[in-house]
């Protein structure tokens, strides 16, 4: 090896030296950090374990406890449904704006309370379309929202009219529970079908849902009403706390009936003192720019019954 070799080699050998040690250094200097990191970390941050209640009950009836799959799934929902804290919260907001609406038609139809909560996990009270093509508050599809009494054409969609919804999955829930025996299958029913229940129930030689192996969504699904009425009656419970103030609120409204034909909703909105934006969102059903009434029909739209836009609420 010639002079020249030899101090090439000698300069390669000192740099690769260099780096190695800028990388050893480096690398302990990152591990001190990361000690020093996750000592703080176990120091400041708790993620805790949530408790799960002695007894929990659905529209009365009790969900088995004492069994150890029941106990999993609900825990499962619970952490869930608390640690996903933005989305709660947006529940917690939202169910003051609806549940209002929903309660006294619950009530006059003979439908356990509890069944707000339905609602507000099929849809969040958004207007969500689910990958099966189900729409609007209570997640009707197409064809069972006309079955149960609810208009779905190009102009007008009633799955997205919170009341008339709202009848119509009473009267699904009534059907359901007729059907099935109990409130808790009524719900499954309503989230699988009920034809599909059936089928389940008569394979797996079961009489409730608690013994039932289901698809993952309707698995699920009344852990999640569990949890979700659990976590919304006990809020600070479960770590949240928010003012009055702070939760949404719809204002008292005013209906006008309509028994013509309005080719253009905007300057309707206008003739009434308020916008098209106003309009749609009080009648979320109305799909298109205009609507069409035909002879002897008529449609009730709603306008709140104040001015609000520069104005606080009083809460």
């Amino acid at each position: 090896m010639n002079k020249q070799s030899r101090f090439l080699s000698a300069l390669g050998a000192l740099f690769f030296g260099a780096i190695v040690f800028f990388v050893f250094t480096k690398s302990s200097e990152t591990s001190e950090t990361n000690k020093e990191r996750f000592a703080e970390i176990e120091k400041e941050y708790r993620i805790y374990a949530i408790p799960l209640p002695d007894k929990i009950e659905f529209a009365g009836e009790q969900a088995p406890l004492h069994w150890n799959d029941v106990r999993e799934k609900l825990d499962r929902e619970f952490l869930v449904n608390t640690y996903w804290q933005s989305n709660a919260l947006l529940f917690i907001k939202r169910s003051h704006k609806y549940f209002p609406i929903i309660e006294p038609i619950l009530k006059e139809k003979g439908i356990p309370d509890d069944f707000k909560y339905l609602a507000l996990i099929e849809s969040g009270f958004t207007g969500i379309v689910s990958p099966a093509g189900a729409e609007g508050y209570w997640q009707f599809m197409k064809t069972t929202a006309r079955e149960f009494g609810l208009e779905v054409n190009n102009e007008v969609d009633e799955r997205y009219h919170l009341k008339k919804a709202t009848e119509a999955a009473c009267e699904y829930l009534l059907r359901a529970k007729e059907k099935f025996g109990t409130w808790t299958l009524a719900a499954a029913g309503y989230n699988m079908g009920m034809e599909g229940l059936q089928k389940q129930l008569d394979k797996q030689l079961a009489e409730s849902y608690y013994d039932l192996k289901l698809n993952e969504e309707t698995s699920r699904y009344i852990y999640r009403l569990l949890a979700a009425k659990t976590i919304l009656e006990n809020p600070k419970k479960f770590g949240f706390h928010y003012t009055k103030a702070d939760l949404w609120i719809r204002l008292p409204s005013n209906e006008i009936t309509v028994d013509s034909t309005i080719s253009n909703l905007a300057e309707f909105a206008k003739e009434q003192g308020w916008n098209y934006k106003i309009l749609k969102e009080y009648n979320p059903w109305l799909k298109k720019n205009s609507l069409t009434v035909s002879t002897g029909n008529s449609y009730e739209i709603e306008f709140p019954r104040e001015k609000f836009r520069n104005n606080l609420i009083d809460r």
